[in-house]
């Protein structure tokens, strides 16, 4: 009984000395050998390179989509009654100057300024809506341009987007741009992994597409928190 053990152990040690002496040694000098040169695998190549094309894919995308919208995205500044200045941004509804900022940014008694493509415009405040913290701008330009609204019902948790925005440096007037994913969303809100300061408040929040999701609003902490387009044409009576 105990010599039947030794061989059994035996066997198994030869087994797993073999299979190393075959993984490390054996087939190495084989597959080097020219015979067997063209069966080499090397695989991880290809994995790269596709990940590399999907990446050089998305970023195309997203710049492209930048380009789309950068010029529907108005820069507002504002002066109130304690001298205190408010800068955020607002979105181009219509060719026909339908702009929508937040109420936050336009309180009444202030002075205000708004900018397209850094010039500034007259406009006239239509309403605000101080619950929903929104307003309504009439801008007197005319054939401006404008972007197609998401369908919110197709969005994703994980879907990509970006938003633009506008911000002063020395009063001056200029864009920016930030990316992220959607963390969470409901019928009131859409929250996303960006964060950002004060100064990008009304920034308009886009999917990958160019599609406008909704205005920005910024919490405490710097998180964004989106106003969706649905409440936001429902303001406007579209």
């Amino acid at each position: 009984m105990l010599k039947n053990i030794f061989k059994i152990i035996s066997i198994f040690i030869i087994g797993i000395v073999g299979g190393i002496f075959a993984d490390q040694i054996l087939w190495p000098y084989f597959i080097e050998r020219p015979l067997f040169h063209q069966y080499r695998l090397e695989q991880s190549p290809v994995y790269v390179t596709e990940r590399k094309e999907i990446t050089i894919q998305e970023n195309v995308a997203l710049k492209n989509a930048i380009e789309k919208v950068e010029k529907v995205v108005v820069g507002v500044r504002t002066e109130t009654k304690t001298e205190k200045i408010l800068e955020g941004s607002g979105l181009i509804i219509t060719s026909d100057g339908l702009v929508v900022t937040l109420a936050e940014l336009v309180p009444q008694g202030s002075t205000f300024s708004f900018f397209i493509d850094g010039k500034k415009v007259h406009f006239q405040i239509l309403k605000r809506d101080l619950k929903e913290n929104l307003a309504l701008v009439k801008i007197e330009e005319a054939n401006l341009p404008t972007v197609s609204f998401a369908d919110l019902e197709k969005m994703k948790l994980g879907e990509k987007v970006f938003l633009v925005g506008v911000i002063f440096e020395k009063e001056e007037p200029s864009k920016i741009v930030n990316e992220g994913i959607i963390k969470s969303f409901g019928q009131d809100f859409i929250k996303t992994n960006i964060f950002e300061k004060n100064i990008l408040k009304g920034s308009s929040l886009f999917d990958i597409e160019g599609k406008v999701l909704g205005l920005n609003t910024i919490d405490s902490g710097g998180e964004i928190i989106t106003i969706p387009i649905s409440k936001i044409k429902t303001f406007i009576g579209m």
